[in-house]
């Protein structure tokens, strides 16, 4: 928890402010709108140009017009363009039914990561047992390790039920943090929905059950919904934790603190290269969220472009919009293709012997299981890596596939899994299982498959 300023980082609260403080996607089509306004804003004379959209014309004015010196060279504000912060703001309470969000709690990052960076930074603290630990879900996004080991602080893993499509479990949370508490101070719980990279997402009861949990323990809870554009299991919803959150009443809206972070690589949007993010904080003490601003300042301003796609991503076309039509097929297309491309390669892996998998509901992944020939595991032993690693090497020079390896999220069970990425057109994927495939039959004919 940061109840208060006196449990932030000391380094950090040393920090002086600064005197110069004051795409590779599918979404192919859905960028050519950004890639139109912010060409606009790099060279204003395309103004006057007629062949372009008018409402790509006059989204470029009302954005340079933000600018300081009308120009998209000039540094911004630390956290972030005013006007962009509002436009985050508005998104955030049409996406959460009206709950209340207000400009002043938003901070734009260069990307999601670098505002989780921040919070851990200003979080950590003490050494050996005294030091900062936060609650991690394993399987986890691949760079949170290393991010946590950056900040100098413990990860504390909890292990994601797979029999249960990767749900989070209650009482693994409790075991998690006795054990951290062995070694450790814990101090926060870091949350993917939907799941990084296992799909999973939570409904109602689970986010409850997490809040119910951070509060009673005291807990910080930072939660990554960067991919909340892209659910589309059957029956399935984004609930956000902070709309749960409000619906819980004051005892929770108003106490427990929340952290939660999205971005431009978003499925949908994909536009992972303008290095552009932002985080919300809720219940956060001023005096803390006045070093969130004075740690921001270390990279002056987050790049201009990224801030304004970030503003054409919560703003996107209106009905009755030149643009809208095409946005919003093109937003269903990316979609369709997400929920056929997941069900396909799910079905596909599993019909393969040696393999097993749990179905995606959201995100741009499917986590799957790998069972080994036991001389593999053992020849990657001799070599000193690991199975899956030695796996997807092997796939990569004799195809030229390349899957990410289990071992790269945090993978703590003993078991092998394979990271596949489902945001790609639907013939690529169709090849990529091919090959795959063909590797994979191959390796199992001289060698039946066990686990380790």
């Amino acid at each position: 928890m940061m109840s208060s300023l006196k449990h932030v980082n000391p380094t950090v609260k040393g920090i002086k402010e600064s005197a110069h403080s004051v795409l590779q996607s599918l979404a192919a089509h859905v960028t050519q709108e950004i890639a139109q306004v912010l060409a606009v804003c790099l060279h204003p004379e395309l103004l006057g140009n007629k062949t372009l959209p008018l409402d790509v014309r006059l989204r470029a004015q009302r954005l340079l017009e933000v600018c300081e010196g009308g120009s998209v060279g000039s540094y911004t504000d630390s956290s972030g363009i005013p006007h962009i912060r509002q436009s985050i703001a508005d998104f955030i309470i049409r996406r959460d039914v009206g709950v209340p969000s207000y400009a002043n709690n938003v901070f734009i990052s260069a990307g999601s990561q670098k505002g989780l960076m921040v919070i851990l930074k200003l979080l950590a603290s003490g050494e050996g047992d005294t030091q900062t630990g936060v609650l991690t879900p394993m399987p986890c996004p691949h760079t949170l390790p290393t991010l946590l080991d950056d900040a100098g602080m413990t990860l504390v893993p909890y292990q994601l039920m797979e029999d249960q499509g990767w749900a989070v479990d209650l009482s693994e949370l409790h075991r998690a943090l006795k054990c951290g508490r062995g070694h450790c101070n814990p101090r926060a719980i870091y949350i993917s929905n939907p799941g990084n990279p296992t799909g999973h997402v939570q409904d109602w009861k689970s986010i409850e059950e997490v809040i119910r949990f951070a509060a009673a323990e005291r807990l910080l809870l930072m939660v990554d919904e960067v991919y909340q554009d892209s659910v589309y299991g059957q029956g399935k919803e984004f609930l956000s934790y902070k709309r749960v959150l409000f619906e819980m009443g004051k005892e929770y809206s108003e106490t427990v603190e929340l952290v939660s972070f999205h971005s431009l690589s978003s499925a949908c949007m994909g536009e992972c290269g303008l290095r552009a993010g932002y985080m919300e904080l809720v219940n956060m003490d001023p005096e803390v969220m006045y070093f969130v601003d004075t740690m921001l300042c270390t990279d002056i301003s987050t790049p201009v472009t990224g801030q304004l796609a970030l503003d054409l991503m919560v703003k996107p076309p209106k009905p009755g919009d030149h643009s809208y039509d095409t946005y919003t097929q093109e937003i269903l297309l990316i979609r369709a293709t997400l929920s056929q491309n997941a069900q396909r390669a799910h079905e596909f892996l599993n019909d393969l012997p040696g393999m097993s998998s749990q179905p995606a509901m959201g995100g741009i992944y499917l986590y799957s299981r790998l069972h080994l020939p036991s001389d593999i595991i053992q020849k990657a032993k001799i070599v000193e890596v690991e199975a899956d690693v030695l796996y997807c090497q092997m796939l990569l020079e004799e195809e030229g596939v390349f899957l990410g390896a289990g071992c790269q999220n945090g993978e703590t069970t003993g078991n092998h899994y394979l990271r596949l990425c489902i945001l790609v057109p639907t013939d690529t994927l169709e090849k990529v299982l091919a090959q795959l495939a063909s590797f994979h039959l191959r390796l199992i004919d001289k060698h039946p498959p066990t686990d380790r």
